[in-house]
């Protein structure tokens, strides 16, 4: 054999070597990957983190590698822990996220999933910025507009709470009509546009969730705030207030339906086909 046909063979002979490992490490991967699953469902997530990071390592173009790899570190983010690990964590899972988006941007798991992880490191203005990324790829997705609401409320309820300590005064969730005008006036200033967002997100949820009692109960509370903001104007306080009961009334209401509904069953076999770990 002259040398440029031994050099050819040599070529096609090592061709076929990559392709036999390639081919080797896409079955390994997705074995790790089927593994990773099982540790999952069975709430071993450091074991799942494991085997999926194998699983991405083997076969970085494996589907849903990625996505079950961030999901099973973002189930070890303790909510509220400010501690360097923990937060270290949430970041891992964040850039594993936005990694899956670099590739498809309308990807509405890993959207939400990482609104969650910044709710859940109480980051509320990122969590509010990427649920106003998921509604915009779904417009009608309550939960994102219901955590939108939720969020201005929290916002809103601590700058309340802030504000009246230097008063020594309790919030009264009516008002605080016996609050010093000063002090109103600062927290109107501060809540008026939370208060309004709130509203128009929690509105929305309902409006494509009808017995969405959760949301209900919170706009019980905003208006309980919206009640703060018009402060010295007695008839709208008063109209503020009987909204709030009214909405009190409507969630408590529709929680019962909706518990009567769930003790009945769905009334047949159903099954989860969204492709989430579960």
């Amino acid at each position: 054999m002259n040398r440029p046909a031994r050099i050819m063979a040599l070529a096609v002979a090592l061709a076929g070597m990559v392709l036999s490992m390639s081919g080797c490490d896409r079955l390994a991967a997705r074995d790790q990957l089927n593994k990773g699953v099982e540790a999952y469902k069975g709430g071993k997530y450091e074991e799942a983190i494991g085997h999926f990071q194998k699983a991405t390592q083997l076969d970085p173009t494996l589907p849903m590698a990625k996505t079950y790899l961030a999901t099973a570190l973002s189930q070890n983010i303790v909510p509220g822990l400010d501690t360097p690990e923990n937060m270290k964590t949430a970041q891992q899972a964040i850039s594993i996220f936005q990694d899956v988006l670099a590739k498809d941007p309308n990807d509405v798991n890993s959207l939400k999933q990482i609104a969650g992880i910044y709710f859940n490191i109480k980051k509320l203005d990122d969590a509010k910025t990427w649920q106003k990324k998921v509604l915009a790829v779904d417009p009608k997705d309550p939960e994102a507009a219901y955590t939108i609401g939720v969020i201005d409320w929290t916002q809103a309820h601590e700058n309340v709470l802030k504000a009246l300590v230097p008063a020594g005064i309790n919030d009264d969730g009516a008002g605080n009509t016996k609050a010093p005008k000063k002090i109103m006036d600062g927290i109107k200033e501060q809540n008026a546009p939370l208060v309004e967002e709130a509203l128009q997100y929690l509105n929305q949820a309902i409006a494509n969730r009808p017995n969405y009692d959760d949301a209900m109960a919170y706009l019980n509370l905003v208006y309980r705030r919206k009640a703060d903001i018009d402060f010295g104007n007695v008839d709208a306080v008063k109209e503020d207030l009987a909204q709030a009961e009214d909405w009190r009334t409507k969630a408590m209401g529709t929680r019962k339906a909706n518990e009567e509904k769930k003790d009945k069953g769905p009334g047949g076999i159903t099954m989860d086909s969204s492709g989430n770990l579960k």
